[in-house]
């Protein structure tokens, strides 16, 4: 490739005899071939040989006057490291005068990278003074970081935020209030600021976020993160605004937000369950069993539709809950499932004795399990064999569970069971 851009430079020498110095316009061709000559320049940029590019396009310039070559032989010259070389260039194409404010752009740059400070600030000043861009402005507060003047960058930085309002100009302006010169009031003010006259960039929030996670201020964090996901709906947001209300036991809130968002389901589900909020538990494990087909959703769907309406559930409802369950047992043999169906049916009077057969069978898994003997306990009492259920409940008692509301209730039970089969036999003796 090396020889390639010498012999077109060597034609360059040759068409150089026969070109007149008279600008061209850039739509217009300068000489023959000069689309090659462009391709030649470009293909040098893309592997990275930025000083052949810029001998290239710096040619292309002189043999057709059109300043984008020579801008692009400056830029691929600042790549290059060739910081003097385009410093003498600029003097000599514009003999100290600021009327071509790119060439001057490019100088300064150089300047900066030979740590030629003064010299660049003074050059940036006056370049922002005529010119009132946006970009000299910027070029101007670049120098001043570098030189850690960060009072004098602010202000260049400032000219150039009004006049366009860049979230990207803020955001170096937070930087400097806040690290630098240790305003940290101020920095916030202006990022919120932006923030509810323009809504929440993924920029400004995201530096927002660092912020107050550097200050621990976990409103602020809160509020930005809720603010961001309405910009970007991520799972790693939903997450954090989840972490945050968890961390401040806010679940109401918590609950609202993953009910509008839809962020996370089975936490959702989690926490309907804790708050035995069951008609909505219920509902939601349907809805997730129907988009998922997961058998454990149709268990705990069947299970919260019987908690959300046990006391006036209707016997319809009761042989649906039944069904739902049974395909669960089917699949799963879940003893938690097994367990549950074989009390319905025993407590709802629907087939007792196989209700205890379902009991009968989680208990060869787990025998001692105070719920599962509350459970079998439970369906002698229906079929009237108290004596039965008093034995297996002292032994419910012993165990852990055994002081469980719902035990006790059955404990009680068995014990009135008792006393009127006492009575009972008691007024047949007396006869």
């Amino acid at each position: 490739m090396i020889k390639i851009v010498a012999l077109l430079l060597l034609f360059f020498g040759f068409v150089g005899c026969s070109t007149h110095h008279i600008p061209i316009k850039p739509s217009e061709k300068a000489f023959d071939g000069e689309d090659t000559y462009i391709l030649f320049a470009l293909h040098e940029e893309h592997i990275g040989n930025y000083k052949s590019a810029a001998t290239l396009f710096e040619k292309l310039y002189e043999k057709s006057l059109k300043k984008e070559y020579l801008y692009r032989s400056l830029a691929d010259d600042l790549k290059a490291d060739e910081y003097k070389k385009v410093v003498a260039r600029v003097d000599a194409l514009s003999d100290n005068s600021l009327n071509d404010a790119k060439l001057v752009r490019y100088k300064i740059k150089a300047l900066m990278k030979l740590s030629q400070l003064e010299k660049a600030k003074k050059l940036a000043v006056s370049l922002a003074k005529k010119t009132k861009d946006v970009n000299d402005y910027l070029l101007a507060s670049d120098v001043y970081i570098k030189k850690k003047e960060y009072k004098m960058a602010l202000k260049y930085l400032d000219s150039a935020y009004v006049q366009n309002y860049n979230e990207k100009i803020l955001d170096k302006m937070a930087i400097i209030l806040y690290v630098n010169l240790d305003r940290k009031k101020d920095a916030i003010a202006y990022l919120e600021t932006y923030t509810r006259i323009n809504g929440c960039s993924k920029l400004i929030c995201k530096r927002l976020i660092g912020i107050y996670s550097h200050e621990n201020n976990i409103e602020g964090l809160l509020s930005t993160y809720k603010r961001l996901y309405n910009v970007e709906k991520s799972d790693n947001i939903a997450q954090k605004i989840i972490q945050i209300y968890a961390y401040k036991r806010d679940y109401i809130k918590l609950i609202n937000f993953l009910e509008e968002s839809g962020a996370d389901d089975d936490l959702l589900l989690q926490l309907y369950i804790t708050g035995k909020n069951y008609d909505k538990a219920y509902k939601l494990a349907n809805k997730l069993y129907e988009k998922s087909a997961d058998v454990k959703y149709l268990g705990q769907s069947a299970v919260y539709e019987y908690e959300s309406s046990e006391n006036n559930i209707s016997k319809k409802r009761v042989l649906d809950v039944v069904k739902k369950l049974e395909d669960v047992v089917i699949q799963t043999k879940d003893p938690l499932y097994e367990n549950y169906l074989g009390y319905i049916l025993i407590d709802k009077g629907i087939d007792v004795k196989k209700g205890m057969q379902y009991i009968k069978d989680v208990l060869k898994k787990s025998p001692d399990s105070a719920y599962y003997l509350d459970s079998l306990a439970w369906g002698y009492y229906k079929l009237g064999e108290c004596k039965k259920a008093e034995k297996i409940f002292k032994k419910v008692a012993t165990l852990e569970g055994g002081d469980n509301p719902e035990v006790i209730k059955h404990i009680n039970a068995v014990k009135r069971c008792l006393n009127r089969s006492y009575k009972r036999k008691k007024v047949r003796k007396e006869r």
